[in-house]
């Protein structure tokens, strides 16, 4: 029996990681490279075509849009083709969203190119991967609901954690400044801190945010 063709759309900023994912997966029995986008709203554009199957999507772009903002805008539409994460980044501040959004599927780049290989198909298949870590870190939230950061509570961390004040998160997030001091005040329950600084260096040791690095590095 003729294996069926998995259409791929890959979505990064990068050239040669675009390059290089294209060199990979057309070599695989099975599986076609449609097409490719720059941006997360050129994706977004070109999933609504009938011709794709699965979007193997980064989730940081130079500018505009979002990985997570362009998922949940594809698997929005009914009869969307799946959407499988493939990005450098796994804090919770990244898979959260992503997850929330619709990916089927999320992994690391520096993964092995047999388990990419298996994960589209695993996505086309309408299944589940998951980079270890992440897979790791969800098991933890559903084991510690009461002890794991929302995900409102990690955007506020992260914005703490960028030098933002009370009154910025406020603005940003569109909320009162009360309720950002309340976000905080769960925060540093739950990370079992007392001080701004305290919960961004727990929050960064426990993959909940990024590491921040120097300006230039």
């Amino acid at each position: 029996m003729t294996e069926s063709v998995i259409r791929l759309l890959i979505a990064d900023d990068h050239p040669m990681v675009r390059v290089g994912l294209r060199a990979l997966l057309q070599t695989e029995p099975g599986f076609v490279v449609v097409d490719e986008a720059e941006t997360a709203e050129a994706a977004v554009a070109r999933a609504t075509e009938d011709d794709i199957d699965v979007v193997l999507m980064d989730l940081q772009f130079g500018g505009g849009m979002n990985g997570a903002e362009a998922t949940a805008a594809i698997t929005a539409r009914p009869g969307a083709p799946r959407v499988l994460i493939v990005t450098t980044y796994d804090t919770d501040a990244d898979t959260l969203p992503a997850i929330e959004a619709g990916a089927t599927g999320y992994l690391l780049k520096d993964a092995p190119p047999e388990d990419l290989i298996t994960a589209v198909r695993t996505a086309a298949a309408g299944g589940t991967t998951l980079a270890p870590t992440v897979a790791d870190r969800l098991m933890n939230r559903l084991r510690l609901p009461g002890a794991a950061l929302t995900r409102r509570e990690i955007e506020v961390l992260a914005l703490v954690a960028g030098g933002a004040s009370n009154r910025t998160i406020a603005d940003r997030l569109h909320l009162t400044e009360g309720t950002v001091k309340s976000h905080l005040a769960r925060i540093y329950s739950k990370l079992n801190v007392d001080s701004r600084t305290a919960a961004v260096a727990s929050a960064t040791d426990r993959g909940l945010i990024r590491r921040r690095h120097p300006a230039g590095s």
